[in-house]
């Protein structure tokens, strides 16, 4: 696998900076619960080390950088905002610029041990394509979502209104959500595309839910991996 300046079609970055001359990652890395947003923390802790992860929508790269720092792994992040991708840059992390719907034909069948997309499914065009490259080009996949099926959420429809929360904090004419799903709805999803289910977590406010997850949960984080 190329540098990311390197792939045909990506755009041209600058060479990565160290996470350390970025000063953008707590020395030491940290532990994760403080140095990651509640969703990636959690996949941070599903991570083994020395894991090879592809991050799709990586954002600033702070799950990425934090792999790096703490527990060794290596890998890309895919990020198409240019300013996002400049962050990954600051951080050390190896990125290509590209919309993972273009496809994900540059990797290699099984490349990866984990593939990550966090909170970014929900914005999606083809949803079942996404899912399915994923799970070709890694061992594992990780996917976060908002919990449509939250309670407040049914609340808000039945006072006329779309919902608007921390997970999803556009209104009806700006949001950038296509697809959004139930917890009921992406279980049935993945056993629809022959994904088998190794893990799952909810939490709301950032915050572990054991009880009714699929009303009281705000966002849910799934593993899967291909049936054998």
């Amino acid at each position: 696998m190329k540098p990311a300046s390197r792939i045909p079609g990506a755009a041209p970055i600058a060479p990565a900076l160290s996470a350390a001359s970025a000063g953008l990652i707590p020395s030491g890395a940290g532990p994760v619960d403080r140095a990651l947003r509640p969703d990636l923390a959690v996949i941070g802790r599903w991570i083994a080390p020395g894991s090879r992860v592809l991050d799709l929508g990586c954002g600033d790269g702070s799950l990425m950088a934090w792999l790096q720092a703490s527990r060794g792994c290596t890998g890309y992040g895919v990020e198409i905002d240019h300013e996002a991708v400049l962050s990954c840059v600051r951080r050390g992390v190896d990125v290509v610029q590209r919309d993972i719907e273009a496809g994900l034909g540059m990797f290699g069948h099984d490349q990866f041990d984990v593939v990550v997309l966090s909170m970014a499914i929900q914005a999606t065009h083809q949803t079942e394509k996404v899912l399915r490259e994923m799970s070709q080009v890694g061992s594992e996949g990780i996917v976060s979502f908002p919990n449509f099926g939250h309670w407040y959420h049914a609340w808000s429809i039945l006072r006329g209104r779309m919902p608007v929360s921390r997970e999803m904090p556009y209104e009806w004419f700006n949001t950038p959500n296509l697809h959004l799903a139930t917890v009921r709805d992406f279980e049935d999803f993945l056993r629809r595309l022959g994904l088998v289910i190794t893990g799952r977590a909810f939490l709301a406010d950032g915050q572990p839910v054991g009880w009714l997850p699929a009303l009281r949960a705000t966002q849910a984080i799934y593993r899967f991996r291909r049936s054998r």
